[in-house]
């Protein structure tokens, strides 16, 4: 189980904890904020990104597998339904997709290569991102 926990501080400005470890968020100036920190969607493709990276290098290590090194790079973008070649038909409005590359060094056979391909889609993050995650909201207020 993972915790989060965020605090606003001055603007737009957020802190973050995991209790441990300790980092911002912010938006840029054009959006309100003082760009302190990544925005939040490039956090979320950062967690996509780091996921990925480190399920591979783990399924490597697990297998033996000489990894000389992994590069991602991930783009967060929202299309309109119609122009969506991959999309169902009835898709209507925006739909928001992220694309990835993902490039794997190391002498690896085709074989490899392709059960590579298969990991790189496999991290924890990359699933929840795909299946979709129920979220409860709560809220309380202080007078």
């Amino acid at each position: 189980m993972s915790k989060i926990t965020a605090k606003l501080t001055t603007g737009l400005a957020v802190q973050l904890s995991d209790g441990r470890h300790e980092w911002s968020a912010d938006e840029p100036p054009a959006a309100g904020g003082s760009d302190t920190g990544p925005d939040p969607y490039k956090l979320l493709l950062g967690a996509l990104a780091a996921c990925t990276c480190i399920t591979i290098a783990a399924y490597c290590r697990h297998k033996n597998l000489t990894l000389n090194s992994i590069s991602a790079s991930f783009d967060f973008s929202r299309v309109h339904a119609e122009d969506c070649v991959d999309c169902d038909k009835s898709e209507k409005g925006f739909i928001e997709q992220i694309v990835s590359h993902v490039h794997i060094d190391g002498d690896f056979d085709e074989g490899q290569q392709k059960r590579l391909a298969q990991i790189a889609t496999r991290c924890p993050v990359h699933k929840t991102l795909a299946s979709g995650v129920r979220i409860e909201d709560n809220a309380s207020f202080e007078n």
